[in-house]
């Protein structure tokens, strides 16, 4: 497989921001479903493709989360055009007789395991939503993702008598650049690693 050149790069981590205010110009349902077409086929464990997105576009809406945001995660969602809920679906399992048909009994593996099922879906999840990010940059938009909200509050306006839970939250549109932060230090890989 080829090399990407400098250029994705910067689109994608080098020269990206995570956004904290936005410029008015709408983000569209092609936008977002592009983004997902590409994301969808990053890599999760046994297909499970735990992953569950709820779009937040009308400012009633928005209103709804209000309660559980942290209160310097207020202004920068609700005036996002877009806000996701990245959430993970704890029935994920139900689904692998299709998504993993070449292990039938799959779904066996996980019945009645609950830790086993919940680190499984916000693993998954979570990498689904690192994907999804990665795609919306490459479709030209910009992300802010949040973890600054009480998923106790989500969970209950959003997905009571379901089987998601929030996972984390993020603006997607076209950032202002006025509102950045300068950017934070990096670690070297000398911090974080060790070779055995």
């Amino acid at each position: 497989m080829n090399k990407v050149d400098s250029t994705t790069l910067e689109i994608l981590f080098t020269e990206a921001r995570s956004h904290n205010g936005w410029r008015p110009d709408p983000v569209s349902d092609a936008e977002l479903d592009n983004a997902y077409e590409i994301a969808k086929f990053g890599p999760t464990s046994m297909n499970t493709q735990p992953m569950r997105i709820v779009f937040l576009r009308t400012d009633a809406a928005k209103e709804r989360l209000r309660p559980a945001l942290a209160p310097g995660n207020v202004e920068k969602t609700m005036t996002a055009p877009v806000v996701a809920i990245i959430a993970y679906d704890t029935a994920f399992y139900t689904r692998l007789p299709t998504l993993f048909p070449h292990k039938p009994d799959a779904r066996a593996l996980f019945e009645g395991k609950e830790a086993l099922i919940e680190g499984t879906a916000f693993r998954n999840g979570t990498l689904q939503g690192a994907y999804f990010l990665l795609a919306l940059r490459a479709q030209g938009l910009d992300v802010g993702p949040m973890s600054g909200f009480d998923p106790v509050k989500v969970n209950q306006e959003f997905f009571v008598g379901t089987t998601l839970k929030a996972n984390f939250l993020c603006g997607i549109g076209h950032g202002n650049p006025e509102k950045l932060f300068g950017r934070s230090p990096r670690l070297s890989l000398a911090e974080i690693s060790q070779v055995l």
